[in-house]
């Protein structure tokens, strides 16, 4: 390579080489629109300042007085102090208004937190069962029923203990917060330079800091020398910002580059910090997506409880007389019988394995609630730095613009002569990237000087002698317009023309323009003038996608997964971002969320626009927290990802936030799953992951209303036709049973869904009803044979404690039979609802199997052995035993030949697929379609929920509204964690509020 550059010539001498001469007349002046950052202009405050103590309203409307750009003289005298920084006592008085520049917050009380998973409903019933045990079930000569206040107690303690040890795992995020400040600063005290703890920094401090330090407090710059800031991970901008006077530092961001002197506007609780908890922790009183539908197949189980509880009220007390004790055993039964207390258990139990499959997938899931609301994700909203790109600048090979005897590769070359090989910032670590093998960078020259970057010349330059050559030759890159300034050798009008055309068509793709120039010297003095620099070359630099976005996004749109872009970055970046990877190019920017879509727009509000976007560029956090909003107040379920502390709001505010590998603490504990591998493709995995476990905690919940159904209205028709009193102990072991077999659902063998999965709870209680009743319909023959004939007697030669013909319709011997016979099909249950076709089509897993085996195996041994007089019932022989299991099925594998009543399940499964099932999806398809005619015509269709239906799904959310009414002082949740790299201001409403405080609390007098 160096060869052929050795034999190249420079070309001729323009022959206008004195800028003086303008041939064929006026020349006209090129503009070069390289991409740049937009530069705030400066304003001042539109008030009298000699009368500062003016209205708070007054003085800090944004229309009159923006902190954030009014000239800094003014800023001194709003925030009432100078360059010689605070008094120490004056400095004390501020700390006392503002408070220190931390995040403070109490712990969450411990005990309080264990008793809120006994705080819902479901919860509520079982306690009042245990109650009516203990306390309402003392009289007529009977002690309390301790064996169901113990069991009772003892499936309410395992429940929450469960719960309690999944929720302390996540940790105290706040705290977090709380140390991720700078823990030193150097600020001016009493005219003196000192260094103190940051968390005691206050507004009109004067504050500095220099290469490597982290900026303790918002600040605006009164000196600045060659500063260049890295807030990568707070804006989303790829490349570290110079900062020059009288700009504004955010708090937390990393010095990269020179020293400053700046005034601090404000601290703590009113900086980034304050506004991301607020933000992060403001939505924290809002009921769960899967606490919503607790509560509502909670209301279900509650209703058709409810119902056969009053029914045998007025029946047991008022028609047949009975006792009081013997009432509520049988109100007790339903009670325990009927609600599904496990189902939080069981549920925690799936996502926890859940969580752990997921782990495999390099996804750790850090709220296991997350993993349901990931099944039904529709919308994936994606931030882009970091994220769907590397973070890393790339030079553009395929977009090179040449514009002498050069090759792209050449350019590349010759640039990389022009860069650091050490100590690198990130144009020149791409350039030298650029060539694959960095050692090329310093191969077969030697150096003889080189100028670094600096914000004035805004260019590098390298002098060299080419070793083959023994040529002494000069190279410099840098900002277009300086470089082609530069050039005298073959600048003509064309190339000009060419260069001007090219950086905007870079521009307009949100590519950063690096022009190249090249120039030889005579003789071996380095610090000589050389022939005349010629422009060789146009680079064009981006962050480029990651390698495995594209896939990704594919794989998320099979899914079903609409994925939109929103990132901090420009306009034209996100596009040309968008076109790289197939996600379309309608974006736009920031400030149509707060404008509204332009006039003559084909949208109706920004709702629609919001829906048709692929993304929002430029925005700031707020932004990215309010899109997350809106697309959930469309009825959506959202995701966000990440990886920077801006990112965190929105992470948190979305159903599912996810921080992808490499993200920063503030990102990671917003977040409801990290990644901990490159690039979004693990996403996909959690998606069909997640879409299993929710699959088996579907054919749970079918489970659950179902045998609901089957209890209640199983034992409420027995007690009303037969006074038949069912020992509420038994029902008891049945439900510990039932769940334990329940609780390996969460390896169950299920296949994902295509698309989203939502909880279509109409066909839910559909499925449980029909199941039930069947259901109670095998027990109900059961009892009506055994006491209303002799057939098993006169068959099987069995018999019971009562003589044939006289059985007493409480034998306990009977007592044990419906027990058995309950406990058996209940359990078999689960192989209906866990397949899509026939039963034996869909082979469980071996846990699966084995615990069912286990738990009819448990349930045989207590029915042909147990003598528990406490609870009325006693061993049968093993004919019996068989007989039940005839009726059930013949033997106990998982074939089930011959079956009786397990058979017909199947085909009650497929008549309730063709007729009620169909109804239900129709009608749903109809009610979307409605909804989606409604907003064409900008009249959208919602339904307003019940006061009623709001307050009891509250209750649900038993882990935030309960503890917050219980400690009104906990602060702001706890998901985010920053680092004091991580800090930033989220706008001037921080400045402003400072500013506001002061005004109330002056430290002089009005002249």
């Amino acid at each position: 390579m160096s060869q052929s550059i050795v034999e190249k010539e420079a070309g001729p001498p323009a022959q206008s080489a004195t800028p003086d001469e303008t041939p064929q007349g006026e020349k006209r002046t090129h503009q070069y629109k390289d991409f740049e950052h937009d530069e705030p202009k400066t304003s001042y405050a539109q008030v009298d300042m000699s009368r500062i103590e003016l209205k708070a309203d007054d003085l800090y409307d944004k229309e009159k007085v923006d902190l954030e750009t009014i000239v800094i003289e003014d800023v001194f005298t709003l925030l009432q102090c100078n360059d010689q920084g605070l008094t120490t006592e004056e400095a004390q008085r501020r700390l006392e208004i503002f408070g220190p520049n931390k995040l403070e917050q109490e712990e969450q009380n411990p005990i309080l937190q264990f008793l809120s998973f006994m705080w819902n409903p479901l919860s509520w019933v079982m306690e009042a069962a245990a109650l009516v045990a203990i306390a309402l079930s003392n009289g007529e000569g009977r002690a309390p029923d301790w064996q169901d206040f113990v069991g009772i107690t003892t499936l309410l303690l395992i429940n929450s203990s469960i719960g309690f040890y999944e929720e302390r795992g996540a940790g105290n995020a706040v705290k977090a917060l709380m140390d991720s400040l700078a823990p030193k600063a150097k600020v001016r005290r009493d005219g003196s330079w000192v260094e103190i703890e940051s968390s005691i920094l206050v507004p009109g401090d004067m504050i500095a800091f220099k290469i490597g330090d982290i900026v303790p407090a918002d600040c605006r710059l009164t000196e600045a020398i060659n500063v260049s800031i890295d807030q990568a991970a707070l804006t989303g901008e790829s490349l570290p910002v110079s900062k020059k006077e009288a700009d504004q530092c955010f708090s937390g961001s990393t010095c990269k580059q020179g020293e400053a002197e700046g005034v601090v506007i404000s601290t703590g609780v009113n900086t980034f910090f304050g506004r991301a908890a607020s933000l992060v922790g403001q939505e924290d009183d809002t009921t769960g997506h899967l606490q919503k539908i607790l509560a509502q197949i909670g209301s279900f189980c509650l209703i058709a409880i409810g119902i056969f509880v009053i029914a045998e009220i007025f029946v047991l007390y008022a028609g047949f007389r009975w006792s009081y004790r013997s009432g509520l055993d049988n109100i007790l039964v339903l009670l325990i019988g009927g609600i599904p207390i496990a189902m939080p258990t069981v549920l925690s139990v799936t996502l926890a394995v859940g969580a752990q499959q997921l782990a495999s997938y390099k996804a750790i899931v850090t709220r296991i609630t997350a993993i349901e609301e990931l099944a039904g994700v529709t919308i994936l909203c994606s931030d882009k730095t970091g994220t769907l790109t590397t973070n890393k600048l790339t030079i553009d090979r395929s977009t090179i613009k040449t514009y002498a005897a050069f090759s792209p590769d050449d350019v590349i070359l010759l640039a990389a002569y022009a860069s650091r090989t050490e100590n690198q910032d990130a144009i020149d670590a791409s350039v030298v990237g650029a060539l694959g093998d960095t050692g090329r960078a310093r191969a077969g020259i030697t150096l003889l000087d080189f100028k670094p970057f600096n914000p004035v010349d805004k260019r590098t330059e390298i002098t060299y002698r080419e070793e083959a050559s023994g040529k002494l030759k000069r190279v410099t890159k840098g900002m277009t317009g300086i470089i082609i300034d530069l050039c005298t050798r073959n600048k003509t009008e064309e190339i000009e023309n060419r260069l001007e055309s090219d950086v905007e068509e870079f521009a307009s793709r949100g590519l950063r323009a690096l022009a190249v120039a090249y120039e030889e010297l005579e003789g071996d003095d380095f610090e000589a003038e050389g022939n005349g620099f010629e422009l060789i070359g146009l680079l064009a630099i981006f962050d480029p996608p990651r390698e495995d976005t594209k896939q990704t996004i594919d794989d998320a749109l099979a899914f079903g997964v609409k994925v939109k872009m929103v990132t901090g970055d420009q306009l034209a970046i996100a596009k040309e971002t968008g076109r790289r990877l197939g996600l379309g190019d309608h974006m736009y920017p920031a400030k149509v969320l707060k404008d509204g879509p332009p006039p003559g727009s084909k949208f109706n509000s920004l709702d629609e626009m919001i829906m048709d976007a692929d993304g929002f560029a430029g925005v700031f956090p707020e932004h990215k927290f309010e899109i997350v909003k809106r697309l959930q107040g469309l009825g959506h379920l959202c995701a966000m990802t990440g990886d920077g502390a801006n990112d965190a709001p929105a992470l948190s505010r979305a159903n599912v936030g996810i921080a992808v590998e490499g993200a920063t603490d503030a990102a990671r504990g917003a977040a409801d799953i990290v990644l901990t591998e490159p690039g979004l493709s693990t996403i996909v995995h959690a998606i069909r992951g997640s879409r299993v476990i929710f699959q088996r905690m579907r054919n749970y919940a079918i489970y659950a209303c179902a045998v609901t159904i089957r209890i209640v209205v199983c034992f409420a028709i027995l007690v009303f036709s037969y006074k038949f009193q069912f020992p509420p102990f038994m029902v008891l072991i049945i439900a510990l049973l039932n769940d334990g077999t329940i609780m390996t659902l969460s390896v169950d063998r299920v296949l994902p869904s295509s698309t989203p999965d939502s909880w279509d709870l109409a066909e839910i209680f559909a499925w449980a009803v029909a199941y039930g009743l069947y259901l109670t319909l095998s027990t109900i023959v059961l009892v009506v044979v055994i006491l209303e004939t002799d057939f098993f007697q006169r068959k099987f030669h069995v018999h019971l404690n009562s003589p044939p013909g006289q059985i007493d319709h409480n034998d306990k011997q009977l007592h044990t039979i419906v027990y058995l016979q309950v406990a058996i099909i209940s359990q078999a249950l689960i192989f209906v609802t866990r397949s899509h076709g026939f039963f034996f089509m869909e082979r469980p897993s071996y846990a699966l199997m084995g615990a069912f085996c286990l738990a009819q195996l448990v349930s045989s041994i207590i029915a042909g052995f147990a003598n528990w007089g406490f609870t009325n019932i006693q061993k049968i022989s093993g004919s019996w035993i068989g007989i039940v299991w005839v009726w059930v099925k013949i033997s106990p594998g998982w074939t089930y030949d011959n079956i009786i009543w397990f058979v017909p399940l199947d085909l009650i499964k497929f008549a309730m697929k063709a007729t009620v099932i169909k109804y239900l999806r129709n009608r749903h398809l109809m009610a979307q379609a409605a909804a989606t005619r409604a907003s064409e015509t900008g009249i959208p269709i919602t339904r307003t929920q019940s006061r009623a239906a709001s307050i009891h799904e509250s209750l649900y959310s038993n882990r935030t509204s309960f503890i917050r009414r219980a400690v009104r002082k906990v602060g702001f949740g706890q998901k985010v964690r920053v680092k004091a790299e991580e800090l930033q201001r989220f706008s001037s409403i921080q400045a402003r509020q400072t500013g506001q405080t002061l005004a109330r609390h002056p430290s002089r007098t009005t002249a």
